[in-house]
């Protein structure tokens, strides 16, 4: 953009005979070049194992990140879950995504443990309605900025980098795909709008990419 602007400068003020900025290309971006970026098995399980369960901050986090890593929930959808979402009947849970659109998700066995555990011993008697509220008073349900709060102090005590939330719900996609779902389930489950939004995840199905690379020279032989 710099050498273009010199360029075009260079012209009009007659410094070069002829217009030379329509020869420099713009920089290539490539829309969804980029890898989607999960976590590792064994790293999910430092996350998780780094919460003092016996502390009701402990539990709240504990099951904040189960949810995030179970069930691919945004930040923001955890943080704003409901008492009344929770159909502990049914083992199910009313999700409020994007657009404002619920939808009801199984309760893995882990995640509805965690949850559990976190009501019953965790979570203090207030009137707020949500399912994650500060342990401190007064008590405030969590915010997006909360649970990213929570996720960050989860990687201090797991000695990793900080990670954003997204990260859990790219693993599990990945997840589901080595395991042999389809790319229209995995955006089911991800709660995607737009199959485009799903598509990105095509490039980290080693399985389904594998007999499109050429075959190395010499090998099988």
């Amino acid at each position: 953009t710099s050498l273009r602007a010199f360029l075009r400068f260079a012209h009009a003020t007659g410094r070069t005979a002829a217009p030379l900025a329509g020869a420099v290309p713009a920089v290539a971006s490539w829309r969804m070049s980029s890898l989607p970026r999960g976590l590792r098995a064994a790293e999910i399980e430092r996350l998780l194992a780094g919460c003092d369960r016996d502390t009701a901050a402990g539990l709240r986090d504990y099951a904040v990140l189960s949810l995030l890593a179970r069930l691919g929930l945004r930040g923001a959808e955890a943080g704003g879950l409901q008492l009344g979402d929770i159909d502990w009947r049914a083992g199910e849970i009313a999700v409020t995504g994007k657009g404002s659109r619920t939808e009801r998700l199984p309760l893995p066995a882990p995640a509805g443990e965690a949850l559990a555990a976190w009501l019953e011993h965790g979570r203090p008697k207030c009137e707020s309605r949500s399912v994650f509220v500060t342990v401190r008073r007064p008590y405030r349900p969590l915010t997006p900025e909360s649970v990213r709060a929570v996720m960050g102090r989860a990687c201090e005590r797991a000695g990793l980098d900080r990670r954003g939330t997204h990260r859990f719900r790219h693993a599990l996609a990945t997840e589901m795909l080595r395991a042999g779902a389809s790319l229209p389930e995995v955006g089911q489950v991800l709660r995607h709008r737009s199959q485009l939004s799903t598509s990105i995840y095509a490039k980290v199905d080693q399985n389904a990419l594998r007999p499109l690379a050429r075959r190395w020279p010499g090998a099988g032989q």
